[in-house]
């Protein structure tokens, strides 16, 4: 036995006989180091710290319990008695357990995961190794100190079911986004729909897993919005925004989550998209959002920003990353063997005509008038 060990030992015995101190709260944790400090304790050392934990446990309080449980979780010498009697408190200490590595097979993280306690839950979910079964009945539990456990934890994957869940809770709560962004383990088309949150380097990643999901399942062509139809959406843009967007929205097929994200989104990127993705031009989509007459409407930087992300953009790809942001089905164009000229300018689904070409110098021309406008104030 080390001679420090030794000493403050002797020194605990003399308190004890003189002070009348109880070691009822100190003795196991002495006794636990001296054990752990050994390579290889002798068995019947640990059957006696085995009985001795399982005699004093209920008598010891409960941060003495969970210092214990923090040693012992997962070290390979635990006598089984004293994680017994660990294990028996419940509560925070067997959070502390759980946290730090007792040894539990599938079966049993799926009984932990399902315990009304949620401090087991949450330290469940901090664990390198909770399964796949374990991680959905943990975010089907709806609680967010877990939702961010898991999410925060890379060393575990997130199934797909449990992903879809996670995301969808992002729409409605912002803090979300951020720790679902910065895992890796996550395609850019899983996490498309944070696109309005996402970094740059993050949301080009997504923009080129779109388009070349879009190269591979082309969706269905959809016609530009006819001009008297976006009349009445400039209409509206000045005076109603609310009513602009559910427009803009019905007419891609989304509902009431489109139009508020458009209508939350002070970037307007999101509004730009959807107007791409309705085959707007680039000018017409300018005059449009220039007409909301907003913060964003009003600076010539947000302005040309949302122009080089229209321009950047084909409609299609920009559907498909707007039916993700607002929860829109989209439906992927069944391919047909029908023969295409080579010359054929007309274009099929799976080879564009010529593309409809945007008048020259048409956006520059809007932001010049907005420069000279402000020029005149």
């Amino acid at each position: 036995m080390p001679s420090r060990i030794s000493a403050e030992i002797a020194q605990l015995a003399r308190l004890a006989r003189d002070g009348g101190l109880d070691l009822t709260q100190v003795s196991l944790r002495v006794k636990a180091d001296l054990l752990m400090s050994t390579p290889q304790p002798a068995p019947d050392d640990l059957a006696a710290f085995g009985e001795m934990a399982a005699t004093l446990m209920p008598g010891v309080d409960e941060a003495t319990a969970v210092i214990l449980a923090r040693k012992i979780a997962a070290w390979p010498h635990a006598p089984a008695p004293a994680l017994v009697a660990l294990r028996a408190r419940g509560g925070a200490v067997l959070a502390a357990l759980i946290r730090h590595g007792l040894q539990l097979g599938p079966a049993e993280m799926e009984d932990v995961a399902v315990q009304p306690d949620s401090r087991l839950a949450l330290a469940l979910a901090e664990r390198s190794d909770v399964t796949a079964t374990a991680v959905l009945i943990l975010v089907e539990r709806e609680d967010r100190a877990i939702d961010f456990a898991l999410m925060m934890n890379a060393a575990v994957a997130l199934p797909r079911v449990a992903l879809d869940l996670l995301v969808a809770r992002a729409r409605r709560d912002a803090g979300y986004a951020q720790p679902l962004l910065a895992r890796r383990d996550v395609s850019s088309v899983d996490i498309a729909p944070l696109f309005l949150a996402a970094g740059p380097e993050r949301r080009l990643a997504i923009l080129d897993s779109l388009a070349a999901l879009e190269t591979l399942t082309p969706s269905e062509r959809r016609p530009a919005v006819p001009g008297e139809v976006f009349a009445g959406w400039l209409a509206m843009a000045a005076d109603d925004q609310a009513s602009a967007f559910q427009a803009v929205s019905g007419h891609l097929g989304g509902g009431a989550m489109l139009a508020e994200a458009m209508a939350a989104d002070t970037s307007r990127d999101l509004a730009a998209l959807a107007l791409t993705a309705a085959g707007a031009s680039v000018e017409d989509a300018t005059r449009f959002l220039i007409r909301l007459g907003d913060e964003a409407a009003h600076s010539v930087e947000r302005i040309f920003a949302v122009v080089a992300l229209m321009r950047s953009v084909r409609p299609a790809v920009a559907l498909r990353l707007v039916a993700q942001v607002g929860g829109i089905a989209t439906t992927p164009l069944a391919r047909k063997g029908q023969h295409q000229p080579a010359m054929d300018a007309s274009g099929t689904p799976q080879r564009p005509g010529t593309a409809r070409q945007e008048p020259a110098g048409s956006a520059s021309e809007i932001l010049r008038k907005i420069g000279l406008k402000r020029e005149r104030r």
